[in-house]
């Protein structure tokens, strides 16, 4: 596991272990659904505060071949679908905050440039 390829699912198992988890992961059900269509891109836009990051780290739990992660979904929504197993832990998944490095870089060619060596990096040595 890296820090952005395959990163795992601490996240979401820390979100999911909160009083204030609330279960989204109908949205998994909806992300299998659309996969190898033209709605395969998505934008996931709310204001602030409203669950982006945690909904991004389900999502990671979910796909990333580099963590076991059928337990935490154990009794949600997503587990009850179909298609639930079919993906499950089967994809690789590059998980990037653009908050976080936006905030810390001073220009966006030094935040391309920098992204982009570390997720290379990141898939040289997996």
């Amino acid at each position: 596991m890296g820090i952005y390829v395959n990163p795992g699912n601490a996240s979401f198992k820390e979100a999911i272990n909160s009083m204030i988890y609330v279960d989204k992961s109908a949205l998994i059900s909806y992300t299998n659904h659309v996969l190898n269509t033209k709605q395969k891109h998505m934008c996931v836009s709310r204001p602030r505060r409203f669950g982006k990051s945690m909904a991004a780290d389900m999502l990671v739990a979910y796909y990333s071949s580099g963590c076991d992660s059928g337990r935490l979904f154990e009794g949600r929504k997503a587990e009850m679908e179909d298609s639930f197993q079919a993906h499950l832990n089967r994809h690789n998944v590059i998980r990037i905050d653009v908050q976080r490095f936006l905030e810390s870089e001073r220009d966006i060619g030094t935040f391309i440039d920098e992204i982009t060596s570390r997720n290379l990096n990141e898939c040289d040595s997996n």
